[in-house]
């Protein structure tokens, strides 16, 4: 058995190292980020990613009064992806309710009957529409999360999805065959 490596920093020192950095950092970072967000939320938020990066790659961190400058470049890649995500959220919403305006002048699904249909199936069913549909999981992904294999999420997401289906033509919600949004199909066009 190999000898021990001591830890060049103890968990003390490290945790010590770290609150200094904090504090001597912690108002001009939530500043930086209070003047490049709509909220105080989303900046609490990067300031807290912020400095979560800093705890993970503390040993990255400058121990000069370079630490600051560090920060912010961390506090700005924070930010873009922020922004990515704002950017990419409110494309989702316009999509949607371009979707939602010109889908109620179709005549062919009645929108009332879908929640009931979709409450109607059991709770599997529904985790399994929802992993797809909602969080736009892929199959492996999917197998993932419930613990089974990729093959297993196939057979059973294609029996939820005509289960759904059946469902959908009991409630009268109109003939199924068309094919679902984009944002219900499976990505990366695997096929059930």
């Amino acid at each position: 058995m190999p000898p021990a490596v001591e830890d060049p920093h103890p968990p003390d020192d490290r945790r010590r190292r770290f609150e200094e950095i904090y504090e001597a950092n912690r108002v001009q970072i939530l500043g930086y980020a209070l003047r490049r967000t709509a909220d105080a939320q989303d900046a609490a938020d990067v300031l807290a990613e912020t400095f979560l990066t800093a705890w993970r790659r503390l040993d990255d961190v400058p121990r000069d009064g370079a630490a600051r400058l560090w920060l912010y470049g961390v506090a700005r890649r924070v930010l873009a992806n922020h922004h990515r995500g704002e950017r990419r959220r409110s494309a989702l919403a316009a999509d949607l309710g371009l979707r939602l305006r010109t889908g109620a002048a179709e005549p062919e699904r009645n929108l009332a009957d879908v929640g009931p249909a979709f409450r109607s199936l059991s709770e599997a069913d529904r985790e399994l529409l929802t992993l797809v549909g909602w969080e736009g999981l892929d199959h492996g992904e999917i197998a993932t999360v419930l613990g089974c294999s990729r093959n297993a999420v196939r057979i059973r997401l294609h029996r939820a999805r005509r289960r759904f289906a059946r469902a959908l033509e009991r409630a009268n919600a109109g003939p199924v065959g068309r094919p679902l949004p984009t944002a219900a199909r499976i990505p990366n066009g695997e096929h059930p």
